[in-house]
């Protein structure tokens, strides 16, 4: 048995119903793997979960990716050994841990060109980015492609990756400091959408060019803006609802506004095989360790110290990923 610390939550509500429990973690069971881990990705949804705003059974864990190194490994496991370094963010809830046995079909090996804080930083917002650039709409050079929330965890990535790509990448973000994070991360140009006029003045800006897709993940307040954006037989992928839920419409405004396609993903799916799953976190590292992505870690907080991590995040008192290191 292996003495771990985990985040448990008894009840629902602010960040101290979170509280720090010592417990006995049995060895792993077939086809799973004991993990050590080293650093924590914390996500929005964390605190959504935390608050009750989605629904899960209690008590319950928190938490949907981190990296550590596999300390034992199971029966029936193939492919993973003592020492290895991993990554995973969909093994269920429960990341916010010292130690924790994951399903070994939910582990990617993490190469030696990136380190741990940045798999556990990357992993999930990057792995969205990655089956948005590379399979919703594989981004060719000279593409114009509009990403709204820019500033964002997912945005900055699809600004980094997109110019990468060599697409000319458009950002609509919140505000003016929002606007020079998205420049910072790749976006050519930067709107602030909460200026009344902001779809002309992207417009202008690009010299009247649309784009050939449009990553919309605030939803309600940008999406019928996202329709009129849209080049001829462009793309519209609404990946979240940040803002609220987009309006609904009928297909027929779709060939109105110019023969569109409109698509709602989400990045399980994308990444429900195994094997499938591997090779697109291969594709994701690749990019981190070129470059092209970049983990930008805008604060650190013990295990210890989870209440006040998701404190920080509320209060948007900080930039950039949040780690939570065990």
């Amino acid at each position: 048995m292996t003495t771990a610390r985990q985040v448990v939550l008894n009840a629902f509500g602010p960040a101290d119903v979170m509280t720090v429990t010592t417990v006995e973690l049995p060895p792993p069971a077939a086809h799973e793997v004991q993990l050590r881990q080293t650093a924590i990705g914390f996500n929005f949804i964390d605190i959504y979960q935390r608050k009750g705003i989605y629904p899960l059974p209690s008590p319950t864990g928190l938490g949907h990716e981190a990296a550590g190194v596999v300390e034992t490994v199971g029966t029936g496991v193939q492919g993973l050994k003592v020492g290895d370094r991993v990554a995973y963010m969909n093994a269920g809830l429960g990341a916010y841990a010292s130690h924790r046995n994951v399903a070994a079909d939910k582990l990617v090996a993490i190469p030696a060109g990136v380190s741990d804080e940045a798999a556990a930083a990357l992993l999930f917002k990057g792995m969205t980015a990655q089956y948005l650039l590379r399979k919703t709409h594989r981004v060719q050079p000279g593409d114009v492609i509009l990403v709204h929330a820019a500033a964002g965890g997912v945005g900055q990535i699809l600004c980094q990756w997109g110019k990468a790509l060599g697409a000319y990448v458009v950002g609509t973000a919140g505000s003016a400091e929002k606007c020079a994070i998205a420049r910072a991360a790749g976006a050519d140009v930067a709107i602030d959408y909460s200026q009344a006029g902001w779809p002309a003045a992207l417009l202008e800006a690009t010299g009247g060019r649309k784009a050939r897709v449009v990553y919309d993940s605030v939803g309600k307040d940008t999406f019928m803006h996202s329709l009129d954006l849209a080049a001829p037989f462009g793309m519209v992928v609404l990946y979240g609802a940040a803002s609220g839920p987009a309006p609904a419409i009928e297909p027929e405004l779709l060939n109105k506004k110019g023969c569109l396609f409109l698509t709602r993903p989400s990045v399980f799916p994308h990444n429900a095989d195994p094997s499938v799953f591997r090779a697109n976190a291969a594709e994701l590292f690749a990019a981190i360790a070129a470059g092209h992505v970049k983990a930008s870690i805008g604060a650190r907080f013990a295990l210890d110290e989870v209440v006040q991590a998701h404190q920080a995040a509320e209060s948007r008192a900080t930039q950039g990923a949040l780690l939570i290191l065990p």
